[in-house]
């Protein structure tokens, strides 16, 4: 099936394979949601797996997520055409003093593997920007990673703005990073704290799916 080949190739890492797939796919006039669904979105769930018990490592990810954004980008129109929706919305980046990015990357590359449109915001990153976007994008969720003791604090800012813009019964806020922990998580009121990418992306779809 040719899913199947779409997916193996994906987790190879091949993305000219995926991209000549996809077009064959398309060519065969399989319907875009399923080549997304049992191709693209089925092999970033095993790469996700793989991730989170150490089979494959940060390089592999990268390379595999660049083959599913080739794919994606294939079926993008087909899928505006076909009115299909992503699961929901994640507002994502690193807290200000923080230049860190290659965590957030993994966590928006998984999200966007589980059908989530991620607005990137990118590094350094004030608090109320954080929350601006939630609310300009219409996003249920906001996700913030720090990799420094320093810029940890910074977390909690951005629960309070969401307090203050009135929207935090409105939005979850998921934090992660290596200096960050439940027990942190739980003394700001954050909602959502995980140790890697592919929970990241697990508990996100768990918040819009119930």
């Amino acid at each position: 099936m040719i899913f199947d080949d779409i997916s193996q190739a994906l987790q190879k890492g091949r993305r000219k394979e995926v991209e000549t797939l996809v077009q064959q796919a398309i060519d065969e006039k399989l319907p875009a949601k399923e080549i997304l669904d049992n191709g693209l979105l089925a092999a970033m769930d095993i790469i996700g797996v793989k991730f989170k018990n150490n089979e494959i490592y940060v390089p592999d990810v990268l390379v595999a997520a660049r083959a599913m954004n080739a794919g994606a980008a294939l079926l993008k129109p087909l899928l505006v055409a076909d009115g299909v929706k992503s699961i929901g919305k994640v507002v994502i980046g690193t807290v200000l003093g923080d230049l860190h990015d290659i965590g957030k990357n993994l966590v928006k590359m998984m999200m966007e593997g589980k059908g989530f449109e991620v607005i990137d915001l990118g590094v350094n990153i004030p608090a109320d920007q954080f929350v601006q976007a939630a609310i300009d994008n219409n996003a249920e969720i906001i996700a913030c990673s720090a990799l420094l003791t320093t810029t940890m604090g910074e977390m909690a800012n951005v629960v309070n703005v969401a307090v203050e813009k009135g929207v935090r019964d409105k939005v979850t806020i998921m934090i992660g990073g290596a200096p960050v922990n439940e027990s942190f998580k739980n003394s700001i009121g954050a909602d959502i704290y995980t140790a890697d990418a592919a929970s990241a992306a697990e508990e996100a779809a768990k918040v819009v799916l119930n």
